[in-house]
């Protein structure tokens, strides 16, 4: 495995903007509450047939929501065994990070199966995982200090460590390179990794205390993030490496947490320091934030979010024990 020493510049240019406030109503949220007690529902996907998968991460079980019926279905894993984030591929299989047990899992829906690949020696703690244009698998191993692709015919994996000792790799989202980008939630830096030579660059961000946690990628290739400390929101242009970042509506008790992009390039995101926890966009064409909303159940903390372009939707899970849906204008 090969790796780069750190992208450093003498100066990374950092410009404050003064956010706007568009008064817009409310987004429409609904939650699901789930059956299944205390189990952390989070990190919901939603299928092709309409059904929102999730996992219970404290309740170490795979479900799914049919929100035309209110129904739920779980498929238990075995003990100790805490779900923590999964996608599902073209042809209908889950795929989730066995997150205290260092393997990526495959659960086959229909028959109700469900397939583990070990991962490599010290590789203990698969995070996020997202697809590439292959449709193999980038992951995150927070606590392990890697980024991996893991290959799902072969079930082969390559790893390319992080360099800066408990960067806590955490976030991640592929580029339209097929590179994918890294928010490394111990330190004040992005990462990317070369997909063709495994070579991994880390990004320091301008502010020291800047702790990104989750970030997304609008259509122009800006890489956006949320910094869980500060309470910002941050760009990154890839070419230039000028950063840009807005105060949050929620200020320095903001902790924005999920985060998500829509068809229309804005940004929406989690406030979880907030009580209740709530939802707000950006829309970077006239940098206003809109759609700012209080969470119904409270929230409690939003860890990860998706939308569903079809339905206008936003999918969150929340430690409320809900399942939520956020229709956006």
């Amino acid at each position: 495995m090969k790796s780069l020493l750190p992208l450093t510049f003498p100066m990374l240019m950092l410009t404050w903007s003064v956010p706007a406030f568009a008064v817009t109503d409310a987004l429409d949220i609904r939650e699901w509450r789930v059956p299944y007690e205390d189990s952390r529902p989070r990190d919901p996907y939603v299928a092709a047939d309409g059904r929102v998968w999730f996992c219970g991460q404290a309740g170490a079980y795979i479900a799914v929501l049919d929100p035309r019926t209110g129904e739920f279905n779980k498929f238990d894993m075995e003990d100790n065994e805490r779900p923590h984030n999964l996608i599902i591929a073209n042809d209908g299989m889950v795929w989730y990070a066995g997150n205290t047990q260092g393997y990526i899992g495959r659960l086959d829906p229909v028959a109700g199966s469900i397939k583990k690949y070990p991962l490599p020696d010290g590789v203990n703690d698969p995070h996020t995982l997202v697809f590439n244009s292959e449709g193999n698998i980038w992951f995150t191993a927070q606590h392990s200090n890697v980024v991996g692709l893991f290959s799902v015919t072969t079930g082969e994996t390559q790893v390319a460590s992080i360099q800066t000792p408990r960067g806590r790799p955490y976030g991640i989202w592929m580029d339209s390179n097929d590179r994918p980008w890294i928010a490394l939630f111990g330190t004040n830096k992005l990462a990317t990794v070369d997909p063709d030579s495994f070579a991994i660059e880390e990004i320091t961000l301008p502010r020291d205390d800047t702790l990104p946690r989750r970030l997304a990628l609008t259509s122009d290739g800006m890489v956006w993030y949320v910094d869980y400390k500060g309470g910002y929101l941050g760009r990154l242009d890839p070419r230039t490496r000028a950063v840009q970042e807005w105060r949050m509506p929620g200020g320095d008790n903001a902790r924005p947490y999920g985060m998500i992009v829509d068809d229309k390039d804005r940004l929406w995101f989690a406030e979880t320091g907030l009580k209740p926890n709530r939802l707000a966009g950006f829309n970077p064409a006239n940098e206003t934030f809109i759609g700012i909303t209080d969470i119904p159940s409270g929230g409690g903390s939003v860890r990860h979010m998706m939308y569903d372009a079809g339905t206008r939707a936003i999918w969150f899970g929340a430690d409320t024990n809900t399942v939520g849906r956020a229709i956006v204008p």
